[in-house]
């Protein structure tokens, strides 16, 4: 008959004691791997942090600041007092201004983005090499040239002794004499449409010629015309790029000064000319800064018109 010997609870205790302090020496060695990687982590952050700070600093000192400066004057007065008065004079005075700035600006856009869909469209489905080789290489011209030279070129375009007047004169079309110039609303629609029309433009057809043709190319084969094509099947594709760049387009024209003061010098104009006015005739940064508001809330518009289409189950706006 085998004896089980019993071991008494201090052996037992013994025995577990060089368990515990392995469990114990194990977590020492996790916990200073956790610590490690944390100083490592906050390291790594703080570089990050020091890289990008110059960046920051200059938005900060450049935008954020300005702006927030921009939006106390045009709610406080000369003294100080938070006061609307800024705004109703801003609207006694401009309030013409803000809606043909409006007007001129949304029309813009229609434009723009007509004209680019039939550039993409036919830069896509265009059935001449050649007439599509030229097409893409002249459409892009206007992105090099700034607001103030397109201004300069189309005042001499369009003047009533301009040259488009004095072509159509020469070649027997019209009578110069009876023609009046485009230096008004109208020739602000044209340079804006003509200057953000490759813009716009240069996006949509890289997302265009990014999508399958396997749907284009059946769609060509049932017999759909080109226009059917462009209407039904691509422009839905891309209509989130669009929107981008029409959005895009719209802000930019929104700041553009050149552009009105140089086409059109009367009245109404774009309310850019008025808060270069009120600044430089008056000193009165107030009301300019209450049509910069409202021009701020233009924009703001149509990025929430942006946003909120893009939104998972967003409606149309």
């Amino acid at each position: 008959m085998t004896t089980v010997a019993r071991q008494s609870p201090r052996a037992r205790g013994r025995k577990k004691l060089p368990a515990q302090l392995c469990a114990f020496a194990g977590m020492r060695v996790e916990l200073a791997a956790v610590c490690r990687g944390y100083l490592i982590c906050m390291k790594n952050r703080a570089s990050a942090l020091l890289l990008v700070a110059p960046a920051l600093v200059m938005v900060l000192a450049l935008f954020v600041y300005p702006l927030g400066m921009s939006l106390v004057s045009a709610f406080t007065t000369r003294d100080g007092q938070l006061s609307f008065d800024n705004f109703v004079k801003a609207f006694e005075l401009y309030g013409t201004d803000i809606v043909f700035t409006f007007a001129i600006v949304a029309v813009s856009t229609v434009l723009i983005g007509l004209f680019a869909a039939a550039i993409g469209g036919y830069l896509v489905l265009g059935a001449h090499p050649l007439a599509v080789s030229v097409l893409k290489g002249l459409y892009r011209w206007p992105l090099f040239i700034p607001f103030i030279v397109a201004a300069q070129c189309m005042r001499t375009f369009l003047a009533k002794n301009g040259i488009m007047n004095n072509t159509l004169d020469t070649l027997g079309l019209v009578d110069v004499a009876n023609l009046s110039g485009l230096l008004d609303w109208r020739g602000i629609i044209i340079t804006f449409v003509w200057k953000q029309t490759p813009f716009v433009t240069l996006l949509v057809s890289g997302a265009m010629a990014a999508l399958d043709r396997a749907t284009i190319e059946a769609a060509a084969n049932l017999g759909a015309s080109g226009l059917r094509i462009l209407v039904e099947i691509i422009l839905p594709q891309v209509a989130g790029v669009m929107r981008v760049g029409l959005i895009l387009a719209f802000v930019t024209m929104l700041s553009v000064l050149s552009v009105p003061i140089m086409i059109s010098g009367g009245s109404p104009t774009m309310i850019a000319v008025d808060m270069a006015f009120r600044v430089n005739a008056y000193s009165d940064y107030g009301v300019a800064n209450a049509l910069g508001f409202v021009s701020y809330a233009m924009a703001g518009l149509a990025a929430w018109m942006y946003i909120r289409r893009s939104m998972p189950g967003g409606g149309p706006v």
